[in-house]
């Protein structure tokens, strides 16, 4: 023990994943003849942490591009869609203190599916999202300590000596430095 400490460091204690499926049923003022497109926007969320869970709400809006009175005309219908996930944490340290939740969008909110259902009078929206969260906390690590004069080993390789030739050519020449810095002046 006399060569280990420990040092309290904030680290990610705890993960968790989710991937939903929902499908929304959605009522457009108008009875719809066709889809025409559907995309997902505007997404947002937010997470608190419950016991082993983080509890993550949020909301997006659900765009139908869609053609009715027989084909003659085409719609925007807009809903916006309130959803709260439950995410299991998964934990790799047992007691931590100050922790944060800090949660991840994988894949934001998307359409997979739109059909007219009910007689031809509503949408079902299937769409899916993924969400990671993560829960930073306080945890300690543990290191060994070396010496002061401890001096991790190296090893050296042979280098090659090129540097001879040269310090022999310089110091055959028959004219000193002095002489060689007053003609550079000149």
């Amino acid at each position: 023990m006399k060569h280990m400490r420990h040092i309290v460091t904030k680290a990610v204690v705890a993960k968790g994943k989710k991937r939903t499926e929902s499908c929304e049923v959605l009522r457009p003022p108008n009875t719809p003849s066709s889809i025409l497109g559907c995309w997902v926007i505007n997404h947002t969320c937010s997470s608190k942490k419950h016991g082993r869970y983080v509890e993550v709400t949020g909301k997006f809006d659900i765009n139908v591009w869609y053609a009715h009175h027989d084909h003659s005309k085409t719609s925007v219908f807009t809903e916006t869609i309130n959803y709260k996930d439950r995410i299991k944490l998964h934990y790799r340290d047992k007691d931590t203190t100050g922790e944060e939740v800090h949660v991840r969008v994988l894949q934001q909110p998307n359409c997979t599916e739109a059909i007219i259902i009910s007689g031809g009078t509503q949408f079902q929206v299937t769409v899916e999202r993924e969400i990671l969260v993560e829960v930073v906390g306080e945890t300690t690590i543990c290191i060994q300590v070396h010496e002061a004069e401890f001096e991790e080993e190296w090893a050296y390789g042979e280098e090659s000596s090129s540097s001879s030739s040269s310090s022999q050519s310089s110091s055959g020449s028959t004219g000193s430095s002095k002489d060689i810095e007053d003609s550079s002046s000149i």
